[in-house]
C-alpha cells in the first residue's frame, strides 16, 4: 500500500476542495491511500497553540505523517506569490525529517489557488518546491499530455494544478480533473517506487 500525503492550509476551502479532488485521484489507484492534513493558522501579535484537533476539516499535520508517507502533494493558497505562512511555518519545523532522510527519493507534487489571475500562481507553486527539494523528493508536474492543462481557461499549470477564483464559482472542469491527475500520479510513482526500493 501506497500512503500519499495531501498537506495543505486552506483559509476560505478552495485549497481544501482542491486537496479532496486530489485525494480523489489516489484512490483512483489501486493499492493507494490518500491522507488528508492541514496546518493551524499562525498568529501575528503572539505564540499560538492550537487544539491538537480542529473544529472541522482534516486532521493537524504531525511529523510523523511526513515520515510514513510514501508521496506527498503540498497545497496552498498564493500570498502574494508565495506559499501561506502557516503552511511556510510547518515546513520549517521539518529540519529533523531533512536529517533523517525520510523524504528523499519519495514524489512529491503542488497545488495553488489564486483570488485572481496573475496573482503569483506559478511562483507559488515554485515556492513550495523549493524546500521539496532541499527533502530530496522527485517533483512531478503535470504533462502537455493532460488535455484539461490545454483546454482550460482559469487554472492549470505544468508546475501543478492551480486554481482561480475571480467568479467565485468554485473548482472549474479542467481544474478538478488536473487535481485527480496529480493524485493518479503521486500515486502511481509511490507505487512504482515501493518496488525498486
Amino acid at each position: 500500500m501506497a500512503k500519499i500525503l495531501i498537506l495543505y492550509f486552506s483559509r476560505n476551502g478552495t485549497t481544501a476542495d482542491m486537496a479532496n479532488y486530489i485525494a480523489r485521484g489516489v484512490a483512483l489507484v489501486d493499492g493507494a491511500e490518500a491522507v488528508l492534513r492541514t496546518v493551524p493558522d499562525v498568529s501575528t501579535v503572539c505564540e499560538k497553540t492550537a487544539e491538537s484537533i480542529p473544529a472541522h476539516g482534516a486532521l493537524y499535520a504531525t511529523l510523523d505523517d511526513l515520515k510514513s508517507c510514501d508521496g506527498l502533494a503540498l497545497g496552498s493558497p498564493t500570498h502574494f506569490g508565495n506559499m501561506a505562512a502557516p503552511l511556510k511555518y510547518f515546513i520549517d519545523s521539518t529540519t529533523e525529517i531533512w536529517f533523517s532522510g525520510a523524504l528523499s527519493g519519495k514524489p512529491a507534487g503542488v497545488f495553488a489557488s489564486t483570488g485572481s489571475m496573475h496573482s503569483g500562481q506559478e511562483s507559488t507553486l515554485l515556492s513550495m518546491m523549493l524546500p521539496l527539494l532541499h527533502h530530496g523528493m522527485l517533483i512531478l508536474g503535470l504533462p502537455s499530455t493532460e488535455h484539461a492543462l490545454r483546454e482550460t481557461t482559469t487554472g492549470g499549470t505544468p508546475y501543478g494544478p492551480s486554481h482561480v477564483s475571480m467568479n467565485h464559482s468554485g473548482l472549474s472542469e479542467q481544474e478538478r480533473t488536473l487535481c485527480k491527475a496529480l493524485g493518479i500520479r503521486l500515486a502511481k510513482a509511490a507505487l512504482q517506487l515501493k518496488q525498486l526500493a
